[in-house]
């Protein structure tokens, strides 16, 4: 017997969807189109997915009861990823539970790619895609000279099933589609970025035979529907190392059927494709002293090239400068705060030119330094009470140390000039999780760095990669101690996508996948987890540095 399904009218989008009694509110969001944040995977744990249940909300789950308060679960106030459907509802998605589309997604390369006619691929449109696990970047480029005819970017939709790369190799594994979905969504996706990347140039998709995808290993694993299981446990050992070389038909990529997709060797464990491809973009073999490459995200790849040797690690950094376990965190969205300054006051600089929704993982970076340039924050990352102030704090400051929840905090905006109509406040617990993230980062540099016999004031440069790397200000993220302060600031260079650069390369030169897979095989991938060193030195590189 076909069971009555019920009306579930998502605001403020107006879509309206029908499902079954019991479904999860995140589960119908999806079904509507609607992505909802869910940075612990669906869990319950981060409180990021608040929706608010205008009729029937189904009684609050004990992860509910301890994120809202009596009086929110009383007007309505659930978790999607733990709510479920009771009857005919409406239900309203704040802003800050829906992944944005307007997001700050990088696309812009700084490598020129120059292919001699003789060593292009075949086809006169070459397809290159950065597979990024929150963000995809494609480009069309013209084979014969390297032009770009057109570039897009959008959400990577994998995110409703986690925005970590842990949390949808464990999808994968724990549910009996887990892989055919994971794979269909992002595959699906770059489809769609192919389309629009054909509206804008004119080109015929079906004429494309050549394409290069580079992404991290998981990320890879996934595109391609490798078993992904060797990826979620210690030593992350992944199913595939070498180049693959796919065909697209089969593969479900709509270019012309016969045509090729070349997916980026990985060095080993959570250093993929996507770094190798930044090597090769951002030329780091051909620099004359030591020089670090780094690609700050959730993992911490790092990169050093010394003494004609490359050596290459991964650290897990957890999602703090995604916005992720921060009280009044968000992705670098329309709203989210992505700059603060303080000249005497406290300045914020919002995407979008909104009311603030939250803070992004470069303002968190930016917050945490001026609170340590002001005295307000000490090196073992503790807020101080008024009581504890230099003299000279500007008042602005000052006024902003509160009392939150019984515990200090400070004050970003209050109720009244915010989106949400609450208080954004930064806790003593955010200020943990980001020197957690930044202490990750620097041992996995202290530790490169001490393999080859060098400190941080004998690199010649630092090379910052990816979409959150280019959004940081250097000075900031060397005061926190998340850069090496020894190094003069004008040093550490912004070096663009490379992972879209670099794939760019392999998808119009030959001789460019030959060097992707010889730099692949030529370094040596250090894993921090085996390391004796890196609990002692992780320890050491959570405290930030004094002024």
């Amino acid at each position: 017997m076909r069971e009555s399904e019920v009306s579930v009218r998502f605001q403020p989008s107006g879509r309206t969807f029908y499902v079954l009694r019991g479904t999860r509110i995140l589960e119908a969001a999806a079904a509507a189109g609607l992505v909802v944040e869910t940075p612990c995977g669906g869990e319950g744990l981060c409180g990021k997915c608040r929706v608010l249940v205008h009729e029937h909300p189904a009684e609050p789950t004990p992860a509910e009861r301890q994120i809202f308060s009596v009086e929110e679960l009383r007007q309505g106030w659930r978790l999607a990823c733990q709510g479920v459907i009771a009857g005919p509802v409406t239900i309203e998605i704040p802003a800050e539970s829906l992944t944005g589309t307007a997001h700050q997604i990088l696309t812009h390369t700084e490598q020129k790619v120059v292919v001699l006619p003789e060593d292009r691929t075949a086809g006169d449109v070459a397809l290159a895609v950065d597979l990024g696990t929150t963000t995809l970047a494609a480009a069309l480029l013209d084979s014969a000279t390297g032009a770009e005819l057109a570039v897009a970017a959008r959400l990577n939709p994998q995110s409703r099933y986690g925005d970590d790369v842990l949390s949808r190799i464990a999808f994968a594994r724990d549910q009996a589609d887990g892989p055919t979905t994971l794979q269909q969504a992002v595959l699906e996706a770059v489809n769609q970025l192919l389309d629009e990347l054909c509206r804008q140039s004119g080109v015929a998709a079906e004429t494309i035979q050549t394409a290069a995808l580079a992404g991290n290993t998981a990320m890879q694993h996934l595109f391609c529907g490798l078993d992904s299981r060797g990826l979620g446990e210690v030593p992350f050992t992944p199913a595939v190392s070498e180049r693959l070389l796919l065909p697209a038909g089969p593969l479900g990529l709509r270019i012309r059927p016969e045509g090729r997709a070349y997916v980026f060797p990985v060095i080993g464990g959570f250093v993929g494709g996507d770094i190798v491809a930044g090597i090769l973009a951002s030329e780091l073999t051909e620099t004359p002293g030591p020089t670090l490459f780094v690609d700050i995200g959730t993992n911490g790849e790092i990169v050093l090239w010394a003494d004609g040797k490359l050596t290459a690690a991964s650290t897990a950094a957890g999602p703090a400068f995604e916005g992720a376990r921060i009280s009044c965190g968000m992705r670098g969205s329309a709203g989210a705060i992505e700059k603060v300054v303080v000249d005497g006051r406290l300045r914020l600089n919002v995407i979008g030119d909104t009311p603030p929704c939250g803070l992004c993982g470069s303002g968190l970076i930016d917050l945490a330094a001026e609170l340590l340039r002001h005295g307000l924050l000490s090196p073992l990352g503790k807020l101080l009470t008024p009581d504890q102030f230099p003299a000279d704090v500007p008042p602005d400051l000052g006024r902003r140390i509160i009392l939150h929840e019984g515990k200090v905090a400070f004050l970003l905006a209050d109720a009244e000039d915010s989106a949400t109509g609450r208080p954004l406040v930064l806790t003593q617990r955010d200020l943990r999780e980001l020197q957690l993230a930044t202490g990750a980062i620097r041992a996995g540099i202290t530790i490169l760095l001490r393999r080859s016999g060098l400190a941080p004031g004998d690199l010649d440069e630092v090379f910052l990669a990816g979409g959150f790397g280019n959004f940081i200000r250097r000075s900031n993220a060397q005061r926190i101690g998340l850069l090496p302060h020894e190094i003069e600031h004008h040093r550490i260079r912004y070096r663009g996508n490379t992972a879209l650069s670099g794939a760019a390369a392999a998808a119009l030169s030959l001789a460019a996948q030959e060097e992707a897979e010889r730099l692949a095989r030529q370094t040596e991938h250090v894993n921090l987890s085996a390391d004796p060193a890196f609990r002692d030195t992780f320890a050491d590189s959570m405290i930030f540095p004094e002024g």
